[in-house]
Order: C-alpha cells, then sequence, then structure tokens
C-alpha cells in the first residue's frame, strides 16, 4: 500500500501561466487547501489518487459484515474499485491510442486518470490543473511509479492550453467542466485534437427537463464552488465547437450505489444527501459524452 505522505518536488508554476481571472485564483486557491480524507484514502488502496466518484455495482460480498473488524477498510477499498471502474469507462470510450500519440487530461487532479491511461496505452499523457498542490503531487507519484517520462502535470488553465494545434490523439474532462464557461472550453479541446480526434467528459449536469437547477444542484455549487451547467448546454456547445457526439450515456443509475455506499462509510463529507436526492428526483442527472473533432 502507498501513502500519501509525499513531498513536495519543485514548483511545476514557475513558467506556466496559471490562473487568469479572480474566479480562477479563487478554484486554485480552494484545490491548494483541498485535503478530504475521501480523496486521500481512496487513493491510498493502490496509489492511483482520483478526484471523481464511482460506477457500478457494489460487491457486498467484498465488503462484508458491518459488525467485521476490517468492514470500513474493505468499504474504502470497493469505493475505489468504483472509482477506478469510472475512469475505465472514459478511457474505453477514447477508442484505439497509438503509442507513440499524445493525450490530454484537462482538470488533472492528482494523476490517476493519467496514469491509467498510459498504463493501457502506452502513450503519453499531459495534464493540466489550476492547482500548484496537486500537480507536484501528481508528478512525484509519477516518478515513484516510474512513468514520469511519458505523464506528467503542469499548472497552467485549461481554456488556454500550451500545446500545439491539432496535434493530440485524445482528451478529456473527468468531472473538471463545471469550472469553466463551456464554449471556451470546448473551442480549446477542438483546437488542440487532431481531425478525427476523440474528446470524452463525464460530468453531473443538471436536467433541463426538470426546468431550473434544483436546490440540491445549488447546494452542490456551493459546497465545491462551481458552476453545473445543463445537459442541454453541453450538446450546444459541442455543435458550436465541431465535437461530434458518438455516444451520449445516462450514468445515473450506475452512480447511485456509490453514493449510497459512501453515505454508509467514514468518509462522509456532508454532500452525499444532495447527490443522493437530485439523482432520485431526476433533477440532476450523471452523464458520459464522447465527441469526435471534425
Amino acid at each position: 500500500m502507498t501513502t500519501t505522505d509525499l513531498t513536495p518536488g519543485p514548483s511545476t508554476a514557475a513558467s506556466i501561466p496559471g490562473p487568469a481571472t479572480p474566479y480562477q485564483d479563487d478554484i486554485a486557491r480552494y484545490w491548494d487547501q483541498e485535503a478530504r480524507p475521501v480523496n486521500l484514502r481512496l487513493g491510498d488502496v493502490d496509489g492511483l489518487y482520483h478526484h471523481h466518484y464511482g460506477i457500478g455495482d457494489v460487491d457486498r460480498t467484498a465488503i462484508g459484515a458491518p459488525g467485521d473488524s476490517e468492514h470500513e477498510k474493505k468499504v474504502i477499498a470497493e469505493l475505489h474499485r468504483l472509482e477506478s471502474a469510472q475512469a475505465d469507462l472514459l478511457l474505453d470510450h477514447l477508442g484505439r491510442i497509438p503509442r507513440d500519440a499524445t493525450l490530454v487530461d484537462a482538470g488533472c487532479g492528482r494523476g490517476g486518470s493519467m496514469v491509467m491511461a498510459h498504463q493501457r496505452f502506452g502513450c503519453r499523457v499531459e495534464g493540466v490543473t489550476l492547482s500548484a498542490k496537486q500537480a507536484e503531487f501528481g508528478n512525484q507519484r509519477a516518478r515513484q511509479l516510474g512513468v514520469d517520462q511519458f505523464v506528467r502535470s503542469r499548472v497552467c488553465n485549461m481554456l488556454d492550453m500550451p500545446f500545439e494545434t491539432g496535434q493530440v490523439a485524445g482528451s478529456w474532462n473527468n468531472e473538471s467542466s463545471m469550472y469553466v464557461d463551456l464554449d471556451d472550453l470546448f473551442a480549446e479541446h477542438a483546437r488542440i485534437l487532431a481531425v478525427g480526434g476523440r474528446y470524452v467528459t463525464i460530468t453531473g449536469c443538471w436536467n433541463p427537463a426538470y426546468g431550473q437547477p434544483s436546490k440540491w444542484v445549488s447546494q452542490i455549487n456551493a459546497h465545491f464552488e462551481c458552476n453545473i451547467h445543463s445537459r442541454r448546454e453541453y450538446l450546444k456547445a459541442m455543435a458550436d465547437n465541431r465535437l461530434v457526439p458518438q455516444a451520449v450515456i445516462d450514468l445515473t443509475p450506475a452512480t447511485l450505489p456509490y453514493w449510497e455506499l459512501r453515505a454508509t462509510s467514514s468518509l462522509v463529507t456532508g454532500i452525499e444527501e444532495a447527490f443522493l436526492s437530485s439523482y432520485k428526483d431526476g433533477s440532476f442527472q450523471y452523464v458520459l459524452i464522447a465527441a469526435d473533432r471534425v
């Protein structure tokens, strides 16, 4: 088992542009200061540190009975397994990626999905984040795993990424698109992607059929200092920026088991009720959209 006692390396922010607006400064500060056990303890299971939620049915035999002395440890391991299953699904939708390609994780967090992408495809994976603390953590973890020649996190704005036009085979946002304007975001992904390149996002979005964002969605926005978009906004912004959806999958039923298990664990943060209630009343949805650059 790995631990989270990672000594910070040299700053990755020295020569790379970071936040460009006061709001982005706020978000960088938020994630620099974030150290929730729900993110760190789950990552300690196998050294893959994620910043997203999970999908799939809970393996009840794996977690055992509540009276088991190892029950809580097993629950944490199961929550992490569901997190990694979510990342695997996202990577599935990138399609076939050659070993000499470059992938980009926009809003990469501590880099768990980047490591998984390199392990699967053998290619270079570049991550961007507003948080210098996250980038340092991810880069040190890549060094510890011996993949730092292929996996790199850097501090920069995902709306102005330091990559050449048309040189990226695939890119994604995994629960990070609610921090930016979607038109600006998809214009930048369309710029860096090669024609025929694949973009994938997994995100929570409010359901236009509900009418307006519910009180639960407002609570999630306040908790994470973000601005959740509607599903309709995603599809329109993609269409306006030469990204043509090839798959739109409602993952809401698949993520409910994760939240129901998390709500019974020692890792509760107080936001679980908002997620469970909004998913169940239909005001909030968890979706995957995979789109090709044309």
